[in-house]
């Protein structure tokens, strides 16, 4: 087990989930139906899925592409997003 790392991950994905659209969502969704707890399940299992489902395909990718071109696409892939936002194209 490599605590450095998993201590490492929790740091990016934490700072990189804060005010996020899934925060937001989930605020909304607990203040709504009053019911926290389920929400918190709800939201915890998506997460974990949704970071299994890139764990997997990280790995996978890792096997067939460079991680150089893995980072790149990456890299590219967030000011595509960034800018169709800035945009309001999404």
């Amino acid at each position: 087990m490599d605590w450095k790392l998993i201590a490492s991950t929790f740091g990016v994905i934490f700072i990189a989930e804060l005010g996020d659209k899934t925060q937001l969502a989930a605020m909304t969704m607990s203040a709504s139906t009053k019911k926290p707890l389920s929400v918190f399940i709800g939201a915890s299992l998506a997460l974990a899925t949704v970071s299994a489902i890139g764990v997997a395909v990280g790995t996978g990718l890792a096997e067939v592409i460079p991680l150089s071109i893995v980072r790149k696409v990456a890299a590219a892939l967030f000011v595509v997003i960034g800018l169709a936002m800035l945009l309001d194209w999404i």
